[in-house]
Order: structure tokens, then C-alpha cells, then sequence
């Protein structure tokens, strides 16, 4: 028998084996930024098979199925036309008034249920938050690209809608710019839901001021009306312009209905919108992983 320098007696044949500590964390320790985004990669698999699984499941019990993916904006937009159009006429002096909503409705939906879907995440999947050890951004990025997946059909729905409603719309070279615009939108979806999602995941009460707020968004995203009403008032003006929902919806009315290659000013202040918002929600997000499990 042996004695060691701490007073510890161990059998004359047993060896001390030092033990480095310093590689160990501690489970379900907060990894760092660049680590966590290597797990969100390694996660990319169930992330969009859950995506595509959610699809399938979503409209199961509607008799209807799917269909309801397009005939919602649809409705939305003929509620619109009535309203707004043929009874309040805020469509005059619009050309195309008809192309004009339907763009705006089709655009923003996305974009409502994509934050919206994306602010919930967490709280909706509490219990396999708390069950299972994965980097939880994958669970609003999984909804963002449920979301676009589900947004396939209403696009070209709303492409269709605008090449034969009259007055049809001729297909130019500029509708392939289309594609860059969803790019950034869905790119500002991610960013805002990531905030809203660790925001709610604390305080649940935001979740009756989210409708408000993006209703709020979508009057100030000049979807029913011209924003030449403002040219007056300046400051509210500046704000519309501001908004990068009107800018993702005016630069889509350019390419789509008037033939019209968007300002390189446009394409700056999207791209800066929505690159901003994204870093901004990951980091935020990231920060607060741990606080997730706790609720």
C-alpha cells in the first residue's frame, strides 16, 4: 500500500493517471458562435425533413388539403379588391390595380407566416426543446423553410394571376429577379423570427402584440393603396419607404407589372435590411440557448 501526497492510500499496483479537466463543458453549455452554427450544419438533414414533414401534415384534416395554401391570399385579396378598391377607391390612379393587390396580398403573407410561424418555435416545441440536446435555431430555421417550401405554390399562383388577369402583363427578363427578392425576404424572415423567438420564450404576452404589429407592417407597406397619398406628409412618407416589406412588395410590382428594372438604391437598402436583421437575430438567439430549456 501506498500513500499519496494528498493522504489518499491506494494498492502498490494501482497507477495515478492524471485527468485533464479543461476539454470538459458543461452539458448543455452555450458553444461558441462559429461552433454553433457548425451544429446547426450538422443538423441540416432532420431540419428539412421535419420542414417537408409539417408540409405534408399541415392541411391533412382540411377537406381541401392543400388548396387552402392558395385559396387564403386569394380571399384575402378579392376582401381587399372590395374593400379598399371598389368601395373606399384607393385603386385609382393605380395601374393594373388588380396585379397591383395581388402582388402586395401574396408577398405579405409570406412574410406574416413566416415570422409569425418563426416567434413561435420555441414556445410551440417546448417539450422537445426540454427532451433533447440540439441547437435550437434549427427549429425557426425549420419553419422558415417550411414556409418557403409552402410559399412554391402561391408564387407561382400569384406569377399566374398576373400574366392572365386582365390587363395581362407581358414575362420580361426582369421576372427573373424575382428570385433574388424571395432570397432577401426570406433571409429578413429568419432574422425577425429569431428575435421574436427568444423574446417570446420569455415574455408570452408578446404573442397578442405580434398580429398588431405586423397588421401595422402591412399598412405601412402600401398593399392596397399608392404611396403617392403621402407625398405630403413626409415624414410618414419616409417611414413607408423605410419599411423593407414595401420595399421587398414595390421592388416585385417593378419586375412583375411595370416592366420597370428596380433602383440600385432599392436592391442596397433590402440587402442591408435583411443581412442586418439576420446577424442581429442570430447573435440574439445564441445568446440566449441556454435560457430555452428553462422556459
Amino acid at each position: 500500500m501506498t500513500q499519496t501526497e494528498e493522504g489518499t492510500i491506494v494498492p502498490a499496483a494501482a497507477k495515478i493517471l492524471p485527468i485533464n479537466l479543461s476539454h470538459l463543458s458543461r452539458v448543455g453549455a452555450r458553444p461558441a458562435f462559429l461552433d454553433y452554427l457548425v451544429q446547426l450544419w450538422d443538423f441540416r438533414n432532420f431540419i428539412i425533413y421535419d420542414a417537408r414533414a409539417r408540409v405534408k401534415s399541415g392541411t391533412r384534416r382540411d377537406k381541401l388539403g392543400s388548396a387552402w395554401l392558395l385559396l387564403n391570399p386569394i380571399f384575402n385579396g378579392v376582401t381587399y379588391f372590395v374593400i379598399f378598391g371598389l368601395l373606399l377607391g384607393t385603386g385609382k390612379g393605380i395601374p393594373n390595380f388588380i396585379g397591383y393587390l395581388t402582388i402586395g396580398v401574396f408577398m405579405f403573407q409570406m412574410t406574416s407566416g413566416a415570422i409569425t410561424g418563426g416567434a413561435r418555435s420555441i414556445q410551440q416545441n417546448r417539450a422537445l426543446v426540454q427532451g433533447f440536446t440540439f441547437p435550437r435555431a434549427a427549429l425557426p430555421l425549420g419553419v422558415n423553410i417550411r414556409e418557403a417550401m409552402v410559399n412554391v405554390p402561391m408564387i407561382l399562383a400569384m406569377l399566374l394571376l398576373v400574366l392572365f388577369i386582365p390587363p395581362t402583363e407581358p414575362i420580361t427578363w426582369r421576372w427573373l429577379l424575382i428570385i433574388p427578392v424571395l432570397l432577401l425576404q426570406f433571409l429578413f424572415n429568419l432574422g425577425v423570427g429569431m428575435i421574436l423567438a427568444r423574446v417570446i420564450s420569455r415574455v408570452n404576452d408578446v404573442t397578442h402584440l405580434l398580429p398588431f404589429a405586423l397588421r401595422a407592417m402591412m399598412y405601412l407597406s402600401a398593399i392596397f393603396f399608392s404611396y403617392e397619398r403621402f407625398i405630403h406628409h413626409p415624414v410618414l412618407l419616409s417611414i413607408m419607404q423605410a419599411n423593407p416589406m414595401f420595399i421587398i412588395i414595390d421592388i416585385t410590382r417593378d419586375c412583375l407589372l411595370y416592366g420597370v428594372t428596380p433602383a440600385l438604391q432599392s436592391w442596397i437598402v433590402l440587402t442591408a435590411w435583411s443581412l442586418s436583421v439576420l446577424i442581429v437575430g442570430s447573435v440574439y438567439f445564441w445568446k440566449g440557448e441556454e435560457s430555452y430549456v428553462r422556459g
